[in-house]
């Protein structure tokens, strides 16, 4: 194999391997400044016949008053028999108010959002005394927020056998903490895999630039590759 095509070959391979580098990181790396809908990575456990609130907010602090905000159960289907179906909300919000008209029965007059705390982004919903029936998935969504991230999911589990070990105050989700609590865990598995293409990249550099090097060096002395070429003394 000549020296060229040697060369064509690897210059090839770092090429490919740097478009995969760019894409990778352009996988994990979120666009400065886009607004993302947080929910939670860990179940809201619960007795009967609490209050619960399943917690959803906007990072950064965005005001969302002006737009709509859709709680639904996504496991629920409509009935494949009715065409005329549709899966009702357990809560929507439209037009800065609450729409009680496209709500689930089950939940009428058990649900509300901190209409106050919207302007900062807080979207959480609270559940009055739930019940067994309520257990499932929640997804908070707005369909017309200009992000990639539009809604976020909330497990809801209420168990009889759950005993509370201290009474505390429902509480509000504090919207000044932006910070996702699903990025939180990922984010040593992020910098783990940073590193190790930060590492290979490093490294596909330094072997390019000592080959293209190597590669500069016969060109100004060919003399040296040719030596082994030149018939020995007799």
């Amino acid at each position: 194999m000549s020296l060229n095509n040697f060369y064509f070959k690897d210059s090839s391979f770092f090429s490919l391997r740097t478009f995969l580098l760019c894409s990778a990181l352009s996988v994990w790396t979120p666009v400065h400044g886009e607004v993302l809908v947080i929910g939670s990575n860990l179940p809201i456990i619960a007795s009967p016949g609490d209050d619960v609130i399943l917690p959803c907010h906007l990072a950064p602090m965005f005001d969302v008053q002006g737009l709509t905000v859709e709680w639904s159960k996504p496991d629920l289907k409509p009935d494949p028999s009715d065409r005329l179906s549709r899966v009702e909300y357990v809560h929507l919000y439209r037009d800065r108010k609450e729409v009680p008209d496209m709500k689930m029965a089950s939940y009428f007059r058990r649900t509300e959002l901190f209409m106050d705390d919207m302007k900062h982004g807080n979207i959480s919903l609270k559940i009055l005394n739930v019940s067994e029936e309520d257990n499932g998935r929640y997804r908070c969504f707005i369909p017309k927020l200009q992000s990639r991230v539009k809604a976020a999911v909330v497990e809801l589990v209420v168990d009889s056998n759950f005993a509370k070990t201290s009474e505390t105050p429902l509480q509000t989700p504090d919207p000044q903490d932006t910070t996702p609590t699903n990025a939180r865990s990922r984010v040593p598995v992020v910098m783990a895999v940073v590193t190790l293409l930060l590492v290979l990249a490093l490294a596909g550099f330094a072997a390019y630039f000592s080959r293209h090097i190597f590669h500069q060096t016969l060109k100004k002395h060919p003399e040296d590759d040719d030596t082994e070429k030149q018939p020995l003394p007799v």
